[in-house]
């Protein structure tokens, strides 16, 4: 990749205050072999298709994931869960170019599908926003709510990497914030999808780290100066 535009990159802190976690789109339709897209395409005789998938939020998003949250939780610092899927019983407030997807996998509220994974449940003090685009700037509101938090920064989690992960990481750095994708908390369904879309965010977008990374410059910056 060419390094000439890494010079123009926004420099940015993590500090637990000012920086917010991000878990998009961790829901059973899409991340849980046991609902929705597993489920259909197990009864398809498909899921192999999915494999790379599956093992990789196992193995990778949702263990990083966890660890993340057990570290944003200590330091204080802010956790907000972004679904995605419809709210109306005929899917019809879901994006057109989402909505086939989403109906096909029974994702909307009030369905298991479209609950958080088990292992990633938000506490009853973290919010969730459902939205029904790719990006959760284009119907959540979440820009007000993490402004009024006093956000800052967002590190960026969940599936898939490429889609509505991405688009949401994008919206944010439009908006004017410092954005982080985390290399091992975020899957899609290859290695090559989730490595060219890495490249490409770097070009001016955000920073790619991971989660062990995240989690030094948080810890690192909540010392009180004085022992720094």
């Amino acid at each position: 990749m060419s390094a000439y535009v890494n010079e123009y990159a926004l420099q940015f802190t993590l500090r637990p205050p000012t920086t917010a976690l991000l878990v998009i789109d961790m829901q059973n339709a899409t991340g849980s072999l046991e609902h929705g897209l597993a489920k259909k395409l197990r009864a398809e005789g498909r899921l192999a298709e999915a494999a790379y998938r599956f093992e990789r939020i196992n193995t990778k998003v949702v263990p990083n994931t966890q660890k993340l949250l057990s570290t944003f939780r200590r330091l204080g610092a802010p956790v907000v869960y972004v679904t995605y899927g419809a709210e109306q019983a005929d899917y019809s407030d879901v994006a057109r170019h989402i909505r086939a997807f989403v109906t096909a996998i029974s994702n909307r509220a009030g369905n298991p599908e479209h609950d958080i994974v088990d292992a990633l449940k938000p506490l009853a003090t973290e919010p969730v926003l459902n939205k029904t685009t790719m990006g959760a700037f284009g119907s959540t509101g979440i820009d007000s709510r993490l402004r009024a938090m006093g956000v800052s920064e967002v590190v960026c989690v969940g599936v898939s990497t490429n889609n509505c992960v991405g688009m949401t990481a994008m919206e944010a750095a439009d908006k004017g914030y410092g954005v982080v994708l985390v290399s091992d908390a975020t899957g899609t369904c290859s290695d090559r999808m989730q490595n060219a879309y890495e490249e490409m965010f770097l070009r001016l977008w955000g920073r790619v780290a991971t989660s062990a990374d995240v989690m030094a410059e948080l810890d690192r910056n909540a010392m009180p100066r004085a022992a720094q």
